[in-house]
């Protein structure tokens, strides 16, 4: 299945990416050597050893120094993203939309500085967090931060790209500014009263708000609202397969190379599901 999973994600780089830089290793190779590796669950320096690939493709690899430096280029970073972004594109705008976040725990003694202490499955860790705009079958935006930056600081941000139609988010989501972002962005932000049975006071709240936390108390509302459990199935799924996006490794250190490994295993996944349907990834590109 790695093999499989490579090659087609391989094949979808070079179409995306016309690379007349001169480089001996082409941006695109970099990415598939740094693919290579994070299928598997290791450091870029284990991809870039020979004996680590099948002995009948014959690979010409860039040494780790070189592999390292070119990951960290615009262009191998923007190639990553585009990947994912092709890999996981859907309808737009998404009738339908689940906003949310899933901690990245890192391990107790990591002296990763960028990884903070933030609310994580079941109580305080530290590491970072996954944000992120699901649909059904596709991901619609994501952003990756410390874990000490709040979902709402985020969510001002994921908002505006998801383009129209209606957004299911959890209490956390709950707040006039917010609901405003989502109003001017075209979209309808459905989330549960943060304080549930607490009066709103006298203050002034936005439309959308009012609106939002009218809608969940109907039949209607609830049935729609059901639909979030969606994305905690989403994110299980995440996890849930050989090479799947656990714990961040020791070895990804630092948020550009932590969202770098996080766009990776996004991108493994959506091949993943499109070769467990029978269906061809190359027809995205």
């Amino acid at each position: 299945m790695e093999r499989e999973l490579w090659s087609v994600l391989y094949r979808l780089t070079r179409r995306l990416c016309s690379d007349r830089s001169g480089h001996v290793y082409s941006v695109s190779w970099i990415v598939g050597v740094y693919l290579w590796a994070v299928i598997h669950d290791r450091p870029v320096s284990w991809a870039c050893r020979p004996e680590n690939w099948p002995s009948s493709w014959q690979v010409r690899l860039p040494s780790q120094s070189t592999a390292s430096r070119r990951l960290r280029t615009a262009a191998a970073v923007e190639l990553i993203e585009r990947l994912r972004k092709r890999c996981w594109q859907g309808p737009h705008p998404p009738e339908v939309s689940f906003l949310d976040g899933k901690p990245l725990p890192v391990g107790g003694f990591s002296k990763d500085p960028d990884a903070t202490r933030g609310h994580g499955v079941g109580g305080p860790a530290r590491g970072y967090k996954l944000h992120a705009v699901w649909t059904i079958d596709a991901l619609v935006a994501c952003e990756i931060q410390p874990l000490n930056v709040s979902e709402q600081t985020v969510a001002r941000r994921l908002l505006p790209q998801v383009g129209g139609g209606c957004v299911l988010a959890d209490g956390n989501y709950d707040s006039n500014p917010l609901h405003e972002i989502a109003a001017r962005s075209g979209v309808t932000l459905i989330a549960p009263q943060r304080r549930a049975g607490r009066a709103l006071g006298h203050r002034r709240h936005s439309i959308g708000r009012l609106q939002s936390i009218e809608l969940l108390t109907t039949a209607d509302g609830q049935a729609l609202f059901k639909q979030r459990t969606y994305i905690e199935q989403r994110f299980a799924q995440l996890t849930n397969f050989g090479g799947g996006l656990g714990p961040l490794p020791n070895w990804v250190r630092r948020l550009p190379r932590v969202t770098l490994w996080v766009n990776a295993k996004l991108c493994i996944q959506a091949a993943r599901n499109h070769l467990r349907r029978g269906n061809d990834l190359m027809a995205f590109a």
